[in-house]
């Protein structure tokens, strides 16, 4: 592999950004969500005891034990681990020097700490997964002290970088495996996508044109998934660039395929930073010319590109092939299609990765043991003097020591989708594994498993009224659908976490949801910060009395109907009965939501606020007020342009 010192400033100033999307997406949604008045608020998970602060960090780890010392509480301690998450990512964005392990390291303990509080509403597999491509980016990153200087490229670097394609790797493959091992009906068909675009939470105007495509098409797509989530990760290890090349436009395609039809926030933007660890600077237009042409002209350097480019036509031609016959693509010239389905059994696949599995630990194990030792003889051959080599060396193996422990521990989570392969680990790794479960370091992942809404996705419409019979309004969600005639947003890398908590409340029951039943006394009680999450409040001027839930099943309009709205919808049942007030009076006071205000005693000196919560509390009032999506535009694209003066 060629040089990677741009290829890996490159990833460093995404995950920049992507910090920067999460914090400020976070932000704009704490008061509703987790202060003294939202949803699930965040001190239930603080309680407030007479153990010493040291203690409660070392048995729950984050900062939020350590701000009221600043005069800070739990909600305030969100509000200004955000803005200061915010103000760093902007800094690494735009300044190169600044992008070192040190900020990366205090990115990742930021976002850590909000996690170790987030309840439901942080427990998404995109959040696991930045807190575990953040720590590598800590690896990564240089320890770079000095910021007068700039920041060089180290041997080792190809070493951290190659635990970025590592994860890619676990990522993809285990995304396209635990389709078909989860036996779900409509990936085994290839009809996954004939309900994906309808019935994922939050998508887009473009997902209503996707779902129209043809039936042979859709088809054909989910065929095309199985192949670049399956059988290109395996050349992201690849000694030929092309390979490598070929496998880095997949995935950026199934990724930007996905951002065009649906809002994942920023996960798609996060897969898309790790798939730069696929690159080199020749790619990003970084070479020397004159080597480069030096040389093309040796005849070995000819031969060498002659057959990288045999073994390259060869393994495209295997795909095809491959494609073609587990797969039974054909071409129908009647109708002008290709026609596919699964030529396998269930049984021969569980086979096959059972056979796999213990070929893919060995392969990474081989091609980091490679890695290693190209980066110990760069070490040897390319710098000069007895100290610097000797310096270089013990940096590389400082790294070496650091990969093969987070390589290891991520065996666990990787052999997740085979049993056999999971319990024929060695009992030391998953105790090692165990051991670090606390920090998430790694973790298992498994996109889209099953396919939900199939014959139409169930939504839950929230409805209010003065009069148990009458009178009922329904509540207007920001993002996700309710009313027929309203287009589907455009919402990403901002992530509602309601909306898409509604969207996975309808799949179960609001027994199962206790936040759910959080909500409506929230909206019983007309509190201003939940009702900030939602677009239209048919009560402005005094809360309804009653609140009920009903459940219905939407799907798209079809291409060419008269129907001029974007959805149809059918089927409404109950899914929460009519309640007020009193009927949930004595669940919340179980639950904790309600805070109670101590008034204070005649006489007694009330504590002044503090510098830090005074400004936690004007910066909230000056922009908390603004849209999630406007907030990140509104800093993001500042920064980008600054980025390119520093």
């Amino acid at each position: 592999m060629g040089k990677i010192a741009l290829t890996k400033d490159a990833l460093l100033w995404c995950m920049s950004s992507i910090y920067l999307f999460a914090f400020v997406s976070l932000y704009s949604q704490i008061p509703g969500l987790y202060g003294d008045n939202g949803i699930l608020p965040a001190r239930l998970v603080l309680p407030v005891d007479s153990k010493p602060e040291l203690k409660k960090f070392q048995h729950q780890p984050t900062l939020l034990w350590l701000l009221p010392a600043i005069g800070l509480d739990v909600p305030n301690g969100m509000d200004f681990i955000c803005i200061l998450g915010a103000a760093i990512s902007l800094i690494c964005m735009i300044s190169r020097r600044m992008r070192d392990a040190f900020m990366f390291a205090a990115l990742w303990f930021l976002y850590f700490s909000v996690y170790q509080v987030g309840q439901t509403f942080l427990w998404f597999q995109w959040d696991i997964l930045l807190l575990e491509t953040g720590f590598l980016t800590i690896l990564l990153a240089p320890m770079h002290l000095f910021k007068w200087r700039d920041p060089v490229y180290r041997h080792h670097d190809s070493i951290m970088m190659w635990l970025m394609k590592w994860l890619l790797f676990r990522l993809m493959f285990a995304s396209g495996v635990v389709k078909l091992t989860s036996m779900c009906p409509t990936w085994w068909g290839l009809t996954a996508l004939d309900w994906h675009y309808e019935s994922q939470c939050i998508p887009t105007p473009l997902a209503w044109y996707a779902h129209q495509l043809p039936e042979w098409f859709q088809r054909l797509s989910v065929v095309m998934t199985y192949v670049i989530e399956m059988a290109l990760p395996f050349l992201f290890f690849s000694p030929i660039r092309n390979l490598r090349l070929f496998a880095f436009f997949g995935q950026v395609l199934l990724q930007v395929l996905i951002i065009l039809t649906g809002n994942y926030n920023f996960f798609n933007l996060l897969t898309i930073a790790l798939c730069i660890s696929l690159l080199d600077d020749q790619f990003l237009g970084r070479h020397n010319n004159k080597n480069l042409s030096a040389n093309q002209s040796s005849l070995m350097s000819r031969l060498m590109s002659r057959l990288s480019t045999t073994i390259s036509l060869v393994t495209y031609a295997g795909m095809v092939y491959a494609m073609v016959k587990y797969f039974k693509l054909t071409i129908n010239t009647k109708r002008y299609s290709v026609e596919s389905e699964v030529a396998f059994t269930s049984d021969e696949f569980f086979e096959a990765i059972q056979v796999a599995m213990p070929y893919t630990i060995g392969f990474g194990i081989a091609s980091l043991a490679l890695e290693v030792l190209s980066a110990l003889w760069r070490c040897l051959s390319e710098d000069s003097g007895f100290f610097n080599k000797l310096w270089s060396l013990f940096q590389c193996l400082i790294m070496t020591f650091a990969a093969v422990g987070m390589f290891t521990i991520s065996l666990v989570p990787h052999c997740v989708v085979d049993r056999t392969a999971y319990h024929n680990l060695w009992p030391e790794i998953h105790k090692m594994k165990e051991s670090t479960d606390f920090l998430h370091l790694t973790h298992s992942y498994g996109l889209f498993r099953r396919m939900t809404g199939v014959g139409g996705r169930p939504e839950v419409i929230i409805e209010g009224s003065y009069y148990p019979e009458s009178g009922w309004k329904p509540y207007e969600f920001m993002y996700k659908p309710g009313n027929l005639s309203a287009m589907p947003p455009f919402v990403a890398p901002h992530q509602p976490r309601l909306d898409w908590q509604m969207w996975f409340a309808a799949l179960g029951s609001y027994e199962h949801n206790k936040w759910f039943v959080n909500l409506i006394y929230r909206l019983l009680d007309g509190q201003q910060e939940v009702l900030d999450l939602i677009a239209h409040n048919p009560f402005e001027n005094k809360p309804p009395k009653y609140v009920r839930a009903k459940l219905y099943h939407y799907s798209y309009t079809k291409f060419g109907d008269t129907n001029v709205d974007w959805w149809k919808r059918w089927n409404a049942q109950e899914y929460l009965p009519t309640v007020n007030k009193d009927n949930l009076m004595e669940y919340v006071r179980k639950s904790g939501i309600i805070k109670k205000v101590k008034k204070p005693k005649k006489g007694e000196v009330t504590e002044e606020p503090t510098l830090a919560k005074e400004i936690t509390v004007q910066i909230r009032e000056l922009i908390g007020h603004l849209p999630g999506p406007t907030l990140i535009c509104s800093l993001f694209i500042p920064a980008v342009i600054m980025s390119y003066f520093f």
